[in-house]
């Protein structure tokens, strides 16, 4: 017979807590209700003006008005305010559907060991078994709920915004409302002639600086990881010590010292290239010189990195590997080729596409040495070293075209994520994991 479990699941799909207090766990029924209850209460309050905030992103504008002869600006829709409040609400309303569920699925449950001539759990035995068996899933809840409303949420509120018309200053709230607008505004980024030019001119040299920072520090870091390891060289902790000293420092002090070493006309580099009699180069001033330097500046920041993580997979390659290949008449370069540089590759190619992606998304080295400058007249909002990040930096923060820049973080997004996933797969770390576990 299903009598108990039919009965409770049907009276907790009715109303939260009504199975549990059928299966006489009162204390839980009782939980259940309340919860539900509240949930009610908040959903008559917000869901339906959530509904149509979401759809309608607002419909009464500021305005201007006469009160006895005096202009009044009266407050109207915020179409962000309503498109945030709107998004809480459906997420907590998916979080009451997911407990609701999970009541039906309890209430069956107990009511499945009633049919079975068992009794159900008291409410200290409940307790007792999510301490004993579930005490995980439980802690994780709240950090669950933390993550979906201070990590998810905003980043669906980014994605949305992609699609809207959310910009300065015809629609910019609060005087403006915000529209949807689909896809005009990817249309307008990759079509548009005004904005198509600048996305693609920077979108190429941000996949550039991203291969040649990526090679430069990785190889940079492998040589000096070679260097320092040899057996001739003495002081290797002193060596170690001062390659690093670039990575201890922090970064913000390292690339504001660098911008003042390369000024043009006052900066001590110049200085001292004019002692040979060489004339001042514009080092941040030309954007081929200013390419080069973000890429100079970041081999000083990033090889320490590559270094130490080199340095750490060389003590794990077997001894015998060096002997056997010494005994077949192997030269250092082959057996550098053969021995070391796989065995360096299989553990750091991971990490490597993992430095590959940050230098993507790498802000600091441009917006802190260059700032994105020079300025190119041919860009919207962008100089000739900005990379995709800090151009959406500028777009939002200087020029408010958040839109733009929404779509523009969903771009990077996409560039970044199937570039990592498809590699990572490819990599030998990868197909032979089960080898080392």
């Amino acid at each position: 017979m299903q009598r108990h479990r039919t009965r409770a699941a049907v009276l907790s799909t009715i109303f939260m807590g009504l199975g549990q207090i059928y299966n006489r766990q009162f204390i839980k029924g009782i939980m259940f209700l309340v919860v539900e209850a509240a949930a009610v209460y908040y959903f008559i309050q917000n869901l339906a003006t959530a509904l149509w905030g979401f759809v309608t992103l607002g419909e009464n504008p500021s305005r201007l008005v006469k009160v006895k002869g005096i202009a009044k600006m009266v407050a109207g829709d915020h179409s962000i305010y309503i498109l945030i409040q709107s998004l809480i609400t459906i997420l907590m309303l998916i979080i009451i559907i997911l407990a609701w569920y999970l009541n039906i699925k309890d209430a069956y449950k107990t009511g499945e060991k009633r049919d079975n001539g068992l009794q159900a759990n008291t409410f200290k035995q409940s307790v007792r078994y999510i301490l004993d068996y579930k005490f995980a899933q439980t802690f994780l809840v709240l950090p669950g709920i933390g993550v979906l409303f201070f990590t998810i949420m905003p980043i669906i509120f980014m994605i949305l915004l992609a699609f809207t018309n959310y910009s300065a200053p015809d629609h910019l709230p609060p005087a403006k409302l915000v529209d949807w607008v689909g896809f005009q505004t990817f249309r307008n980024l990759l079509v548009l002639k005004t904005w198509s030019h600048t996305f693609y001119g920077v979108l190429t040299w941000t996949i550039i600086w991203a291969v040649l920072s990526t090679i430069t520090t990785y190889f940079g870091g492998l040589l000096v990881a070679l260097l320092v390891s040899q057996k001739g060289i003495r002081f290797k902790g002193m060596w170690r010590v001062i390659l690093i000293v670039p990575y201890a420092v922090p970064q913000l002090i390292s690339l504001l010292l660098m911008r003042n070493l390369f000024n043009g006309q006052f900066g001590p580099i110049n200085q001292y290239l004019g002692y040979f009699g060489m004339g001042n180069l514009p080092w941040l001033t030309d954007p081929f010189w200013a390419k080069v330097t973000v890429i100079i500046v970041n081999m000083w920041v990033g090889i320490p990195v590559s270094m130490l993580l080199i340095m750490g997979v060389l003590t794990t390659i077997p001894r015998d590997m060096y002997e056997a290949a010494e005994v077949d008449g192997a030269s250092g370069y082959q057996k550098f080729r053969i021995v070391t540089l796989p065995m360096v590759l299989f553990s750091t190619a991971p990490t490597l596409i993992t430095q590959f992606a940050g230098n993507i998304n790498n802000f600091n080295a441009i917006f802190l040495l260059t700032g994105g400058s020079p300025v190119n007249g041919d860009y919207q909002y962008a100089g000739s070293t900005d990379l995709l990040v800090t151009w959406l930096y500028k777009l939002t923060l200087d020029q408010n075209k958040n839109n733009m820049a929404s779509a523009i973080g969903i771009i990077i997004f996409v560039i970044v994520a199937s570039f990592s996933l498809y590699n990572y797969r490819r990599t030998k770390s990868f197909k032979e994991e089960d080898m080392i576990q």
